[in-house]
């Protein structure tokens, strides 16, 4: 139990606003559940949320520890009072996730709460599979990232032994992953690997491919396989041979065939057209070769975990176009 004594600063204030501003970490639903049932005290009594605060008056919050703490990256996830997680497959080791456009991995300047890991620990900590007062360094953690405005499957390991595999996998490239993209035109042939080496401008923020080895530059490798085409766009499948920042959409857009929507890459004067402001990319198939010992994760060895759907397939190639499947 902490106790607090109104001063004049905060008199006058609603009960459940000078609480949210008292404990920011402690969600809204929750601060009005704490009331109704008197775990949040003033003078000695229960009391309404929308009671105004008087100078002098007590207050006697019998609420966890952990709520007062200062907000920060590593308890965000005590914010999030309802996660919102589109799960394609979970275990005792690991979640795989369905990330959509828009949503954060991890927190940046901007965004402290509302990330991919901050839901998936809020999930975890309130299905009492994970609770940081009992760990001594380990806290649910992603094993690969996707783009912000890119979706699709995010794999999350729930103990430090599936992150050191996960990683170890990620490196030796004994997980396959499988992309579905939107391209302008038709890419010839419609069937490929597009090779080359990146070299990232970090004050761009983007990548610039090069036929040759260049200074700082990466070797980057993609196979692609186009599966239909229609309304001047094509629909390729995209499995990466390397991992690269931006790999797919710069290599794209390097022989002529940006994203649809790409406003990095892409050509903002076409994709009005079709009415996309954000590149048609997703991480929608992966498969766990592991040709190699995999410890506790031996059991998914040739195992493929795919998203149910992808927006834009259906948006762009609805069953029954005119496009044709190579």
């Amino acid at each position: 139990m902490k106790e607090f004594i109104i001063g004049k600063n905060d008199a006058g204030q609603r009960l459940d606003r000078w609480l949210a501003k008292t404990l920011p970490l402690l969600p809204a639903p929750l601060a009005q559940k704490y009331i109704r049932l008197k775990r949040v005290k003033r003078n000695g009594k229960g009391s309404q949320r929308d009671v105004r605060l008087a100078e002098g008056d007590v207050l006697q919050l019998y609420i966890n520890d952990e709520f007062f703490e200062a907000p920060r990256e590593d308890n965000a996830f005590l914010a999030v009072f309802k996660p919102r997680l589109d799960i394609v497959y979970e275990d005792e080791n690991l979640m795989l996730l369905d990330k959509r456009p828009g949503q954060l991995c991890h927190a940046d300047e901007h965004e402290k709460v509302n990330t991919l890991i901050t839901h998936i620990q809020a999930y975890l900590y309130q299905k009492k599979e994970w609770n940081p007062r009992d760990e001594h360094a380990f806290a649910p953690a992603l094993c690969n990232r996707i783009d912000r405005n890119t979706g699709g499957i995010v794999m999350a390991a729930k103990n430090a032994e599936t992150l050191r595999i996960l990683n170890e996998k990620i490196r030796a490239r004994e997980i396959d992953k499988y992309y579905l993209a939107v391209i302008h035109g038709r890419i010839t042939p419609p069937q490929g690997k597009l090779e080359g080496f990146l070299y990232k401008d970090e004050e761009k923020a983007q990548v610039k491919v090069y036929a040759r080895p260049v200074p700082g530059g990466k070797s980057a490798a993609t196979l692609y396989k186009t599966l239909k085409t229609a309304g001047g766009l094509s629909l390729v499948e995209c499995r990466l041979l390397t991992g690269r920042t931006h790999q797919i959409r710069a290599q794209f857009a390097a022989v002529g065939h940006p994203l649809l929507g790409d406003g990095k890459y892409g050509r903002q004067r076409d994709d009005k057209r079709y009415g996309r402001s954000f590149q048609a990319l997703y991480s929608y198939k992966l498969t766990f070769t592991f040709p190699t010992d995999a410890g506790i994760l031996s059991y998914l060895k040739g195992r493929t975990f795919q998203v149910p759907q992808v927006d834009f397939v259906q948006e762009y190639f609805p069953d029954g176009s005119s496009g044709k499947k190579k």
